[in-house]
């Protein structure tokens, strides 16, 4: 198998900007590391450069970079992925360096940054850098600001970073199928003050959705509204990664939306206040408290909280149809409908029939059953309590005391104290 460094010696011709560079300088790219695996990566300390607090992407990781001439560079390979969305599924995606989403890129206020694209998709990409204020020639529209970059060659952005914040990339050239596709990446560009808007933990994550057919790997890149997985950064619960937490932290989350409608992203025990937009840092005078912040299309929020109650604290969508997974959104309701009898001639034709619905869906959250190849239940996910019933954009917020300041580690569920866990009552009830 061909390897990246070869391919790129070997394509002759990359493109710079709009103008071809030699053999030579094609050789002279920075590597483009790439990773395959789902899950949540240690941050990447900076080796180099100005100094600050690293960011975790959930289940992902930060790209690598060197400086060269007062320049960071990084390389992005735009290219055909494989992503297991949750253990027992995984989908034929599109993304950058052997994932979707594609790698963070963490830079820092003032930086002079690079960006090297090779392009190994079936066909032409570009990428638009959402959020950032740079020249127009650098904005990454096919067509209008940049030609195409065509399959099987490279093209490089350079701009400087003029304000910290938080950002995405995606493409802007045959959008609907390529972003469908999953092709997308997290931007943080850190304050040149590493103690100005500085938080303990700092987690990032794209909001994105597919519509994969049951039994299949490729999404249905036509689909508008009726998305059957509602992802966090490619994954869904019971496959995205909670969010390890000390006690005492503050913690800031930022999120980037590229759905085709808006999340409502509420979390348990807490609340914080919205700090940060993909247009600038908000003025503490004009924050509020909040548990719920609506995501619009297209837009980048963090917000902030102080981590002072210890537990295992559900974080998710508050659209309930977006915490499942493979929904059949078709199927008709059956409450109150007696199917005994319909089952017993069914199971005549189909033995493994199984009649539901009928008393509501939460006995799908326990029950094992077939389910075609490479599907996923719709609610699924076992707790230290039961089935914990969900699925799709779900995960929690693991608080700890005692954990060291880079501790990631899952810490397993959290052991209640005595009396602080809700049962049953078995005395008397009161008259009605």
């Amino acid at each position: 198998m061909m390897t990246r460094r070869q391919f790129l010696a070997g394509s002759g011709a990359a493109v710079l900007g709009a103008a071809l560079v030699t053999r030579a300088q094609a050789a002279s790219l920075p590597e483009a590391p790439i990773r395959t695996q789902a899950m949540t990566q240690q941050p990447l300390v900076p080796p180099d450069g100005r100094p600050y607090q690293p960011v975790v992407t959930l289940n992902g990781w930060s790209l690598p970079w060197r400086v060269k001439d007062g320049w960071k560079e990084f390389h992005l390979v735009a290219e055909p992925v494989k992503r297991e969305i949750a253990p027992g599924m995984v989908a034929n995606l599109w993304g950058y360096n052997g994932q979707s989403p594609g790698p963070t890129i963490e830079c820092v206020e003032g930086d002079k940054v690079r960006i090297f694209v090779t392009n190994k998709l079936p066909e032409h990409t570009t990428i638009h850098w959402h959020g950032v204020l740079l020249p127009n020639g650098m904005d990454g529209v096919g067509g209008l600001t940049q030609p195409h970059i065509p399959a099987g060659k490279t093209y490089v952005y350079e701009f400087v970073m003029k304000h910290s914040g938080t950002f995405m990339y995606h493409p802007h050239a045959d959008e609907m199928v390529q972003m469908a596709m999953g092709m997308m990446g997290f931007i943080v560009v850190h304050p040149k003050d590493p103690n100005l808007y500085r938080v303990d933990r700092d987690f990032v994550f794209l909001i994105n959705a597919f519509d994969i057919d049951p039994g299949s790997y490729t999404p249905k890149v036509n689909t508008m509204l009726d998305f059957n997985l509602w992802c966090w950064n490619s994954r869904v619960f019971p496959g995205i990664d909670p969010l390890v937490v000390r006690k005492g932290d503050r913690v800031r989350i930022r999120m980037g939306n590229l759905t085709m409608t808006n999340h409502p992203i509420h979390i348990h025990g807490h609340n914080f206040s919205v700090t940060c937009t993909d247009g600038g840092w908000v003025k503490k005078s004009a924050r509020w408290p909040e548990t719920t912040v609506d995501m619009p299309v297209g837009a980048l929020r963090a917000f902030e909280f102080v981590a002072d109650a210890p537990g295992d604290w559900a974080f998710h969508c508050h659209k309930s149809h977006h915490v499942m997974n493979a929904m059949g959104h078709g199927v008709p309701t059956m409450i109150g409908v007696d199917q005994r009898g319909v089952a017993e001639k069914i199971n005549k034709l189909l033995p493994d029939y199984m009649a539901m619905g009928e008393r509501g869906m939460a006995e799908m959250g326990g029950m094992e059953m077939p389910l075609p190849d490479n599907t996923l239940p719709m609610m699924t996910g076992q707790g230290p309590f039961g089935p914990i019933e969900m699925g799709g954009m779900f995960t929690v917020v693991k608080i700890r005391e005692g954990l060291s300041r880079d501790d990631y580690k899952d810490p397993g569920w959290y052991r209640h104290p005595e009396g602080s866990v809700a049962y049953e009552w078995k005395g008397a009830l009161p008259a009605s």
